[in-house]
């Protein structure tokens, strides 16, 4: 895209430099930028995957900001008789994705979605998220061992809804 900037300012410079107005050259000049500014939009992605919730959640930040206060159940994990329900909440979370790669952004959109699941868990005043699964563009899946992903050029995404309860 750089390359067809230049070349716009190249032939508007020459334009100058010509004595008269040369309504041709004028039209040829919009044309190249109007051809340079399409590809843009070619570099638009939403690469939709799936990431380990393991390998999110074992970083050091995601133990400093999710702590142990609240336990996270994804899919159809284990839990034990919830002894009260608060309701269902749902996040979607987006973070600048520009000069990272997919798995860096998702882990970090993904703790993020997390924090805020569990910051809901505190407001209800519950201690546990059960049923957690993936929404993303309401595409609702559920895994006990993955979570989904839409990582694009500068932006990457994660839906997530669970159950607040007290075990």
């Amino acid at each position: 895209m750089l390359f067809c900037f230049e070349q716009w300012i190249s032939i508007a410079l020459k334009q100058q430099q010509l004595k008269g107005f040369n309504p041709m050259k004028n039209t040829l000049a919009a044309i190249t930028l109007a051809l340079c500014l399409i590809p843009a939009t070619s570099f638009a992605r939403d690469d939709i995957g799936n990431y380990s919730v393991t390998d999110a959640l074992s970083t050091e930040q995601a133990n400093n900001k999710l702590g142990t206060d609240i336990s996270f159940y994804f899919g159809d994990q284990v839990y034990g008789e919830p002894q009260q329900q608060f309701g269902e909440f749902s996040t979607s979370k987006k973070t600048n994705a520009f000069n990272k790669s997919d798995l860096e952004a998702c882990h970090w959109v993904f703790l993020s979605a997390m924090i805020t699941l569990k910051e809901r868990a505190i407001k209800e005043g519950g201690n546990a998220v059960i049923g957690i699964k993936s929404n993303y563009k309401n595409n609702l899946t559920s895994s006990n061992d993955t979570f989904q992903c839409g990582a694009g050029t500068f932006v990457a995404g994660v839906a997530l809804t669970g159950k607040v309860v007290k075990l």
